[in-house]
């Protein structure tokens, strides 16, 4: 068996190396289609990588905040549930806004496995300078624990989120909200609330501009120094939740809201129409390079369709010597496979040579210097060489079913 298949693949070989041009032009279109898949699929997939890794990590997994999806139900509704109960004319009762028993639900969030609580309170004030007023989006926490949950301390030009702490009434500012306002590092501006409370603030940090978690009219702040300036001691209407798994943000924020009540917001709820954009793309994406891989089959096909023809009367030898239909298929799906795997190889090294190519590329992004992200994974290399293999070996079997057909006492009469 062994003997008679080294007999085959050194048949193949033959065929191949007797017609070198066509050979080479036809694992070139294969080497030039894996290349550029590579280097298209890097570029989308490692975009798409970095960008859904700054949608996980610019604010926390998931955010529980003091409302609700539904009202809850009137008294009477409830007493009488599922009976005929029609309720008009009530009034409403007014209710202090903020999560209750924060505590215990902070405790019920800690005693999940690898999961960061950090509670937070948000009101709007109103910054005055010199006569000019602005509006100010003001977000009390803890320092020390707002730095686990989110990576606002990575986004800041100027000073430390530890510096709330360290300085009394310290906020934090957008570069373009100090920069309407004409402030610098340790300045001070007045805050009002809608309360009616006055504070003058000092300026202990900057977050640079185009940070979308701070845009340019928010501020931070230390929580309990918020909860006075709102003129709301003790409450907080927010608590963000970073996890080890980011992944399991869904069903994790199904469950504390069915336990509290309160709307538990995971990342992929807040972002679900850019990752449908997302879906979109790749969609289109590997219809692309899929097309591009198919096309480069075509050399191949046209490579084993023009051995088939060129090689009857060897094919009647063959059969006349007791070669059998499968074995002469045999033969000419080991020359698509034999293109196709140096095709992949030479596709490989073009492909490496074009990611390397364009992860040396300097981007300026708001005054910075970026590279282009790219995903070099092995899967990337895995799906070119196998959807390549794969088209290589069908667009060899088509012609070789051709030349397993042939009658070889056809060919030997047409001959004499």
């Amino acid at each position: 068996m062994l003997g008679r298949l080294s007999l085959l693949i050194h048949i193949a070989a033959r065929h191949l190396l007797m017609r070198r041009r066509q050979t080479l032009v036809a694992t070139s279109g294969v080497a030039v289609g894996v290349g550029f898949f590579l280097a298209v699929s890097a570029l989308m997939v490692g975009s798409q990588n970095d960008f859904v890794r700054q949608l996980i990590d610019v604010a926390p997994h998931i955010i529980v905040s003091d409302e609700l999806r539904s009202p809850p139900p009137q008294p009477g509704v409830r007493a009488y549930p599922g009976g005929a109960v029609q309720i008009h004319g009530y009034k409403q009762r007014n209710e202090v806004r903020g999560i209750k028993d924060w505590q215990r639900l902070m405790a019920r969030t800690g005693a999940i496995e690898g999961a960061i609580a950090s509670p937070s309170l948000s009101g709007a004030v109103t910054l005055r300078m010199g006569g000019r007023d602005e509006p100010l989006a003001v977000v009390g926490v803890e320092p020390g624990i707002e730095a686990k949950v989110s990576n606002i301390a990575d986004k800041m030009r100027a000073g430390q989120l530890i510096d709330l702490e360290r300085v009394q009434g310290g906020v934090i500012l957008g570069e373009e909200l100090a920069r309407r306002l004409g402030l610098n590092m340790g300045d001070i501006v007045s805050a009002t609330s809608a309360a009616g409370v006055t504070r003058s603030l000092r300026v202990v940090g900057l977050v640079k501009k185009g940070n979308s978690m701070l845009g340019g009219s928010t501020g931070y702040m230390l929580l309990r120094e918020a909860q006075s300036l709102l003129g709301r001691p003790f409450i907080i209407n927010r608590i963000g939740i970073k996890l080890t798994d980011a992944y399991a943000a869904q069903t994790i924020a199904a469950q504390l809201e069915a336990q509290s009540g309160y709307k538990a917001e995971s990342w992929q709820e807040r972002s679900s129409d850019f990752l449908s954009l997302l879906l979109t793309r790749n969609i289109v994406m590997y219809s692309v390079v899929s097309a591009i891989l198919l096309v480069a089959s075509f050399g191949i096909y046209t490579a084993v369709s023009t051995s088939v023809a060129d090689k009857r009367k060897d094919i009647a030898i063959l059969r006349s010597m007791g070669f059998s239909q499968g074995d002469l298929q045999l033969v000419f799906v080991l020359e698509g496979l034999a293109l196709a795997v140096v095709g992949v190889l030479l596709g490989w090294a073009l492909g490496t040579g074009l990611m390397g190519v364009l992860g040396s590329l300097d981007l300026s992004v708001g005054g910075e210097i970026q590279h282009i992200p790219l995903d070099k994974s092995p899967r990337q290399y895995a799906i070119a060489a196998g959807a390549s293999l794969a088209a290589g070996v069908v667009a060899a079997w088509l012609p070789a079913r051709k030349a397993a057909s042939v009658d070889p006492v056809d060919i030997l009469r047409g001959a004499l």
